[in-house]
C-alpha cells in the first residue's frame, strides 16, 4: 500500500514570538518548536515516520511563514527514495514566505537508491521583502556500501516561479552525465543552496552574499575544486556543489548558512538542536 501523506505548517507572529502550528494526514510529523535563539526564530524538525519513499508514495509538504515572522525547517536525517516497481515516489514542498518574513528550509539530503523512479519538487513563493535560505541535497546511491546508482531515474525540480527553475532528470544509464568532465565527473553528491528575496537586493548586500559564499568555498579544499556561487538576477545567489559523498558538501554548505546569517541578517548562525545528535 502506498502512502499518501500531506503537511500543512504556518508560522505566525503573536506577542512578538514566531508560533508553529500545523495540521497533517498520514505519517507525516512536526516535532515540538525549539527557541535556542530566543522567541523570535521557530525551529522544527520535519519527521517522515516511515523512513523512506517507494514507488506509488506522495508527500506533500506546505509552510507557510507570515509577516514578520521567522521559521526554521529541518529533517532528523536524510529521504530516501526506494528502489520502485514502476511507480512514481513523489515528494513535494511548496513555500510560501510573507513581507518581512524569514525561513530557512534545511532539511537533510536525499538518498536515491539504485532502481528509484522518484521526483523531488521545490517551489518557493515570496513577498516583498520576505527573505529565504534553502539547500537541496541529492545522493545517488550507497557507493561507500557497495550499492552504486546504477538503474533508476531521479527528477529534481527546484523554481521560484518568474525568477529561477532549475529541473534535471538523472538517468542511472546516462554514463556521459554521472561520469563526463561535462557532467558529474563521477562525483555522486551534487547540491544547491539559494538565497532569494523578494525584493532585488542592492549591489551591497548582493556583494556581500557572494563574497562570504566564496570566502567559505575557499577554506573547503575537498570541495573548492567543484564549488562555486553565482547570482542569476537581482534577487539571488545560488551556491552549488559537487563532491564525492554527502559529508564534505554537507560541511560547506553549514558553513554558508552561518556565514549568510551573519552578513545577511546579522545574527549567529545558530545549529538547530537535531544535527548534534
Amino acid at each position: 500500500m502506498p502512502w499518501h501523506a500531506r503537511l500543512q505548517l504556518d508560522y505566525t507572529v503573536e506577542s512578538g514570538r514566531t508560533v508553529a502550528r500545523y495540521a497533517h494526514h498520514g505519517p507525516l510529523r512536526i516535532l515540538q518548536s525549539l527557541y535556542p535563539e530566543g522567541d523570535r526564530v521557530c525551529h522544527n524538525v520535519l519527521v517522515h515516520p516511515p523512513g523512506g519513499l517507494v514507488g506509488g508514495d506522495t508527500l506533500d509538504i506546505t509552510t507557510t511563514v507570515g509577516p514578520g515572522a521567522h521559521g526554521l525547517v529541518t529533517t532528523p536525517g536524510a529521504t530516501r527514495f526506494y528502489r520502485s516497481t514502476g511507480p512514481l515516489a513523489l515528494q513535494r514542498s511548496h513555500l510560501t514566505v510573507a513581507e518581512g518574513a524569514r525561513l530557512e528550509w534545511l532539511p537533510l539530503e536525499a538518498l536515491c537508491y539504485s532502481a528509484c523512479h522518484a521526483e523531488n519538487h521545490l517551489t518557493l513563493a515570496l513577498a516583498p521583502g520576505a527573505e529565504c535560505m534553502a539547500w537541496d541535497v541529492t545522493a545517488l546511491g550507497l557507493p561507500h556500501a557497495g550499492q552504486p546508482f546504477d538503474q533508476g531515474r531521479f527528477t529534481q525540480h527546484l523554481e521560484v516561479p518568474g525568477l529561477w527553475l532549475e529541473r534535471g532528470v538523472i538517468d542511472a544509464t546516462d554514463d556521459r552525465l554521472l561520469s563526463s568532465p561535462l557532467g558529474l565527473a563521477g562525483h555522486r553528491c551534487m547540491a544547491s543552496m539559494f538565497f532569494a528575496t523578494g525584493t532585488p537586493l542592492d549591489r551591497t548586500r548582493r556583494d556581500a552574499a557572494l563574497d562570504a559564499a566564496r570566502a567559505v568555498i575557499d577554506q573547503h579544499p575537498q570541495v573548492k575544486a567543484t564549488a562555486g556561487a553565482t547570482s542569476p538576477n537581482d534577487r539571488m545567489v545560488v551556491v552549488r556543489v559537487l563532491a564525492p559523498q554527502v559529508e564534505p558538501a554537507m560541511k560547506l554548505l553549514k558553513a554558508v548558512r552561518v556565514a549568510w546569517r551573519q552578513s545577511m541578517w546579522g545574527i549567529s548562525g545558530e545549529t538547530p538542536r537535531i544535527w548534534s545528535m
